[in-house]
């Protein structure tokens, strides 16, 4: 079987891939996307009929992954999975419709409405963009004071996504959150992140640390229903420890894990690999 590892940034993840495929027993080529030239709705000879699809960039994953849908690859994750996952709003509503806990979030269409919304959801709280990874962007907001000056930047930006706003609960939290690794149904690995000194955000992108542990019932239950609710795949669905129990505030669709395969003791790669081949013979 032949896949292709799709990509507009070659990290270490994208040649992980490439390895555990060979290692299995799989014809596996990385391919630059953006050396792609689709003629709709002919498939780009450099592509296998199965790809892994792992762009960074969010309107080019979205738009690659419409593209090779439509020329009759089969494509993991989904279009529809990536429209889901790069909306933050789109992941809130995807996960409160399946009953999974996660923060309130809250919506506003102009600055207007923002004190409304903050009212609600009181001080502190954290100000999200609807799009973006790493933690960029993403803000604890402790006064009124404060959000007044971010709306007052945001405003005069041109992007007008950046005129409506994205607010969620602020949980207190250890200073860790959980990154379950999904491929289908089934946990592939699941870590905690801590934050580094100074800093609240545990992305291991911002210095964040690792550490493996087993979850329990509880949590594996929730983890594997997020991925169900955006969709399924191979996905890191983020949660957290809080005072009413684990929540999951994020889902990711192109999902990283070398700080996940630096605690522990087995190949996250190949465990990926493995269901792709699956998915692929389905």
């Amino acid at each position: 079987m032949k896949v292709s590892i799709t990509f507009d940034r070659l990290r270490w993840e994208e040649k992980a891939l490439k390895d555990a495929a060979e290692a299995t027993g799989l014809q596996a080529d990385l391919v630059d996307v953006k050396g792609l030239v689709f003629e709709v709705p002919k498939r780009p000879a450099e592509l296998a009929d199965v790809v892994l699809h792992r762009c960074i960039s969010h309107y080019r994953s979205l738009l690659v992954s419409r593209a090779m849908e439509g020329t009759g690859v089969y494509v993991i994750n989904s279009h529809a999975v990536a429209e889901v996952c790069s909306n933050k709003l789109a992941t809130s509503i995807a996960l409160a419709q399946a009953g999974v806990p996660t923060p309130r979030t809250f919506l506003t269409l102009t600055s207007e409405a923002v004190d409304t919304a903050s009212d609600k959801l009181g001080f502190p709280l954290v100000l999200k963009p609807f799009t973006g990874s790493w933690g960029r962007m993403v803000t604890i907001v402790r006064d009124r004071e404060t959000l007044q000056s971010l709306i007052e930047y945001r405003e005069e930006l041109a992007n007008p996504m950046e005129h409506m706003y994205y607010m969620q609960e602020f949980i207190q939290r250890p200073p860790r959150d959980i990154r379950a690794i999904i491929a289908g149904d089934s946990i592939v690995a699941c870590v905690h992140r801590y934050a580094p000194p100074g800093e609240w955000r545990t992305n291991v992108a911002r210095g964040g640390t690792s550490k493996a542990f087993k979850p329990d019932r509880e949590l594996k239950e929730m983890v594997l229903k997020a991925a169900e609710a955006v969709g399924g795949g191979v996905l890191g669905v983020d949660a957290m420890e809080s005072s009413s129990g684990y929540m999951v505030h994020e889902v990711n669709n192109t999902v990283e894990f070398k700080g996940a395969q630096s605690a522990v003791g087995f190949d996250i790669p190949a465990r990926i690999m493995q269901y792709v081949a699956r998915s692929a013979k389905r």
